[in-house]
């Protein structure tokens, strides 16, 4: 079963659809940690942008990823800015993108496994590459539980009172 932006599945090697990549200038360096890590787990990855250290406009690159993972090109996303805040701040526009800035492992198992969250947002001037390592790790491997936690991110996509 393929998980969209809607899914609700586990994220790891079975779903064959690329992750989405991008940062902006604040977030290059990890950005290009995290796609060698990708890379060195045997996932397919597709590098969005930026190319650069170069300062750009995050919300491009943020709207880029959201697109992708909202229609299912991309089974989920990550983002890098300097704390992950704007990043997240922009994706989170999309309905059905459910982004989540992560700072620790704990914080991705539970981003996953509580929220369903589909775009993890780092902070490349917040988070070390060894860090970075075991968020990716954690988001990557959590399924989501489901159950009363599917009724309450049913609630993220309605108008609510």
């Amino acid at each position: 079963m393929n998980a969209t932006a809607t899914g609700g599945e586990h994220m790891g090697a079975e779903d064959a659809r690329p992750i989405a990549v991008a940062s902006d200038h604040g977030g290059f360096d990890l950005k290009s940690h995290v796609l060698a890590y990708l890379a060195d787990q045997g996932l397919e990855a597709a590098d969005l942008g930026t190319r650069s250290r170069e300062s750009v406009d995050y919300p491009f690159f943020a709207a880029q990823v959201a697109r992708g993972v909202q229609a299912g090109t991309y089974r989920l996303g990550i983002l890098v800015c300097g704390t992950g805040l704007g990043m997240s701040m922009m994706a989170n526009r999309y309905r059905g993108v459910r982004a989540a800035v992560c700072s620790s492992a704990y914080t991705a198992r539970m981003a996953r496994e509580h929220n369903d969250a589909n775009v993890l947002c780092l902070g490349g001037r917040v988070i070390g590459t060894g860090q970075a390592e075991d968020i990716l790790r954690a988001f990557l491997d959590q399924p989501f539980a489901g159950g009363r936690h599917a009724r309450r991110i049913a609630c993220l996509d309605e108008d609510l009172p």
